[in-house]
């Protein structure tokens, strides 16, 4: 072995009976049962064994002791008379002679119990992280984090990808959400910042000659947290393939990621290439989503001809949306309190009625639909017993709803979601632009360093009002798992002339990109090739693999929802003599 045990925890069996052994661990357990007779259960990393004082020289050792304080046993195994079939060493017990304290705990009470710490308050467990992760059920979210981030390197590098680091101290750039920023000491006044992707240094490398560039990137944007996004730092699979096409990278990840997910998911079974491609319109359109989860078999339908033609207020003028269940078997107040969830998480309300046998709609909305009940049973394929729920609004509010509305009938109505499985769909084709909802005026929709579809000859067209800038696409896609979105990618726009006329139509000029890009710019005027990327977030596909509904649980040291650690006191104040150095007055106001 190594250090001063002989074996671990969770290594002896029945074989080893008779010999003598030095374990080392944490004291879970003491379990007095006379006055020199106890059960005591050491663990450690690899799992746990059962020690039994038999002596007064033993318990005179252990007595004192606090649960959590590090010993050293050494004695001799034996089989046990009870057996434990629930542990991998339950066949088996060591007697001790010599018991040594290494570390003691010096707290008669923990914070919570080890074995049931994620039944605790959440801060509590993010404060005393440490001894949330001594819990097997938390540890092992971290070892199949290792696990998993391993095998994405050695299937990287045999699909002939170079691992390459890229700075974590750079310049500040516009890529969509807040950067960190560190004072340059050397500089007065100005700033580094935390890449929030190594997106400009991964294509510098292409235009440098490097052909399939990989790392697994730390990466830093201050942003607000949710049950998939960790705020202040994330990792992810980042990678570039130069002279590549959108292809090339679909077929990258479709080599590399379903035995990934087959060989250490909760589930067994993964999606088989090639993935389903569907466009950013239709997965709109028939799942309200641009991360469907296709899992669920059901789909939304577009109504809106026969529902905005009735009597019914809030179908009027509206995108009618409807998302039929089969034989739907839900009660009335399980629908009540279904719809009344999926309107405060889009804050739209969702109607409803059902099918009778006799070919009648019922409940819900249904009395305003009795002169449509024809239409709408061709239009939908309605059938006795099925179920309808209808979303309505501008376009995008009705699908968005729809969507949730999908998702949480899929998961209530059993038969329509086959949970025991991962399944990959790539969305492609994604809008170039969009009007800003905070500007009004045309903005990038994606990644503005992205390759329209159509090239120049279609950015002249919208600039001379041939085409509609809102009707451009990108060669954008984005890789969805299960209904969570993994990661973001693009073919890029390599070419300094077609990336001028792309920013041109967001009103930035040649001088702009210049100035905000200065090193991609003129690296592409230097003849760059034709290359594309995606980066997969690892804590995602980790998150997923291990079942978690919060990514918090998979991440060893992460912050709470309001971007702090806890544990370590960050972010904290300073004193006045590093402010100095770094050339920084506080100006805060005073409450």
């Amino acid at each position: 072995m190594f250090q001063s045990r002989t074996h671990n925890c969770g290594e002896l069996r029945e074989a080893h009976a008779g010999q003598t052994v030095t374990l080392v661990g944490w004291l879970e357990n003491v379990r007095e049962v006379g006055s020199n007779f106890a059960f005591c259960v050491l663990r450690d990393f690899y799992g746990t064994t059962q020690f039994v004082i038999e002596n007064k020289e033993m318990m005179d050792v252990v007595k004192p002791l606090n649960k959590e304080s590090t010993v050293s046993v050494t004695g001799t195994v034996r089989v046990r008379e009870s057996v434990n079939k629930k542990i991998p060493t339950g066949m088996i017990e060591v007697v001790p002679s010599e018991i040594k304290v290494l570390g003691r705990c010096r707290y008669n009470e923990l914070p919570f119990e080890i074995n049931r710490s994620r039944e605790a308050d959440e801060t509590l467990r993010l404060k005393y992280r440490y001894l949330d992760l001594r819990n097997p059920a938390v540890k092992n979210n971290i070892v199949l984090r290792c696990n998993v981030v391993s095998a994405l390197r050695q299937a990287m590098g045999q699909e002939g990808f170079l691992e390459i680091t890229t700075p974590i101290l750079t310049a500040s750039s516009p890529e969509g959400a807040r950067d960190y920023l560190v004072p340059a000491r050397k500089h007065p006044g100005k700033f580094y910042a935390l890449p929030q992707a190594p997106q400009q240094f991964k294509q510098l490398l292409m235009t440098s000659g490097f052909d399939r560039y990989f790392q697994i990137a730390p990466c830093f944007r201050d942003e607000d947290a949710r049950g998939d996004r960790s705020p202040g730092e994330f990792y992810q699979l980042d990678m570039e393939m130069a002279f590549a096409s959108q292809e090339d990278v679909f077929a990258v990840l479709e080599r590399v990621l379903p035995p990934i997910f087959a060989k250490y998911g909760t589930y067994h079974v993964a999606s088989e290439a090639p993935f389903k491609r569907i466009s950013f319109l239709d997965a709109m359109e028939q799942y309200g989503s641009d991360k469907p989860d296709l899992r669920i078999d059901l789909k939304v339908q577009d109504a809106t001809e026969i529902c905005s033609a009735t009597e019914f207020g809030p179908f009027q003028g509206q995108s009618v949306k409807a998302v039929v269940v089969p034989q739907c078997k839900l009660a009335r107040k399980a629908i009540d309190k279904l719809c009344a969830e999926v309107e405060v998480q889009t804050g739209n309300k969702v109607y409803w009625c059902k099918m009778d046998d006799k070919g009648v709609l019922t409940g819900g909305v249904s009395k305003f639909l009795t002169d449509s009940t024809a239409a709408l049973t061709e239009k939908l394929g309605l059938k006795a017993g099925d179920f309808v729920g209808f979303t309505a609004g501008k376009l995008l509010a009705a699908q968005k709803t729809a969507g949730v509305l999908r998702t949480k009938l899929g998961n209530a109505c059993p038969g329509h979601m086959d949970k025991e499985r991962y399944e990959f769909c790539w969305i492609v084709d994604f809008p170039m632009y969009e009007i800003g909802e905070e500007s009004g005026q045309l903005e990038f929709c994606h990644n503005p360093f992205s390759m329209p579809n159509g090239g120049l000859e279609i950015l002249e067209k919208a600039e001379r009002g041939e085409v509609d800038p809102l009707s451009i696409t990108a060669f954008q896609y984005d890789l969805v798992c299960n209904g969570v979105e993994l990661s973001s990618g693009a073919v890029r726009n390599h070419d300094p002339e077609l990336m001028i006329k792309a920013f041109e139509m967001v009103r930035l000029g040649e001088e702009d990109v210049k100035a905000k890009f200065p090193a991609m710019y003129n690296a592409f005027c230097y003849g760059a090739p034709p290359h594309a990327g995606i980066a997969p977030g690892v804590d995602r596909m980790v998150m997923l693999l291990a079942g978690e509904e919060s990514i918090r649980e998979i991440i060893p040291f992460p912050m709470n929802k309001n971007a702090q650690d806890i544990m370590m006191d960050a972010p904290s104040a300073v004193d006045e003599k590093q402010l100095r150095e770094v050339h920084i007055k506080l100006d805060l106001d005073q409450e």
